[in-house]
């Protein structure tokens, strides 16, 4: 008798950052309890190359949702959003999952002509996504983000979630050229709101115990303010580097190899803790008990309205 072909699994988690981290060990989970399953993933272009270090992941499937709505007239990028979707209906595949629970993502996944399943209504991010699902499946919104990936994906397959969760990232094998030759900490200090942003004063603080203890700092940004940050509080300190521009790769590579980072409730943070890096997440306007950092490595410090002390970094950082 002739073997049974490996199932296709397409997933779906568009964004953000932090999202497509959250959803990396529910991936790591099901390659384990099913071996040999062929492993896809849609995702926005800038997280392809992320999704794409993941150990089990086959093919990555760039969607441009983000870039259409900054250019809704752009005849390239309705294109480029044509093509995957003449891709994904071609291919066949035995299951669609939904970890998002948005919209946007419920249209994406019946892009594909399989079966979907994801959130149901009281479930989801945005209660109508659970329309556009063949299979809607419970999962309570008290748990943290990670594992309510984790037991909606062990739901679909029926298996037992067993074990801290694996984040399943090759880590890259060297640091960017421009990176410090010598030991260095990373510290995330931009985040998309302001709300969540820790006070420059303290990141000079920290960086100068930092420094004390022979680290370097390397400070990433996005944006030109950002960038004015990070040179800000690089002229604080006695060895330190605002980072030049990089792409994910690029980032992820810093990070990995970082002896410790500390960040605010922003997608590089959390990216750090997934490679195994030592981190620190430094929260001021979010629950870190539902979207903290979720590793054995990482300790989250500070909540909702009350943003941590520079000891409290202090005695983190030093764990």
């Amino acid at each position: 008798m002739a073997a049974m072909p490996a199932q296709r699994v397409l997933f779906v988690k568009l964004s953000s950052l932090g999202d497509v981290v959250h959803n990396m060990p529910a991936v790591t989970d099901l390659a384990r309890h099913r071996p040999g399953t062929h492993i896809a993933w849609v995702v926005e272009e800038a997280y392809a190359p992320l999704v794409s270090l993941h150990r089990a992941v086959v093919e990555a499937f760039p969607v441009g949702l983000r870039s259409l709505r900054r250019r809704p007239l752009s005849p390239s990028r309705w294109s480029r959003l044509a093509a995957t979707r003449r891709a994904l209906r071609t291919m066949p595949w035995d299951f669609v999952v939904d970890t998002q629970g948005l919209m946007k993502s419920a249209v994406v996944a019946r892009f594909a002509r399989a079966p979907a399943f994801g959130l149901d209504k009281s479930s989801a991010r945005e209660r109508a996504a659970s329309r556009f699902y063949d299979v809607k499946l419970p999962v309570p919104r008290t748990l943290h983000a990670v594992e309510r990936n984790r037991r909606l994906v062990a739901q679909v397959f029926g298996y037992s979630l067993d074990g801290p969760a694996d984040y399943g990232l090759a880590s890259p094998a060297a640091p960017p050229m421009w990176a410090p030759r010598s030991p260095y900490t990373v510290f995330v200090h931009a985040a998309s709101r302001e709300s969540k942003r820790w006070p420059e004063e303290r990141w000079i603080a920290l960086g100068r115990e930092a420094n004390a203890a022979g680290l370097d700092v390397v400070l990433p940004s996005g944006t030109a303010n950002e960038r004015a940050a990070s040179e800000r509080i690089a002229k604080q300190l006695e060895r330190a580097l605002a980072a030049p521009e990089m792409d994910l790769a690029e980032a992820a590579a810093l990070l990995a190899h970082a002896r410790v980072v500390a960040g605010v409730d922003t997608g590089l943070t959390h990216l750090a803790a997934a490679l195994d890096v030592p981190t620190v997440g430094i929260y001021v306007a979010t629950r870190p008990e539902l979207t903290g950092l979720h590793a054995a490595h990482a300790v989250n410090i500070g909540g909702a309205g009350r943003a941590p002390t520079v000891e409290e970094a202090l005695l983190a950082f030093n764990k």
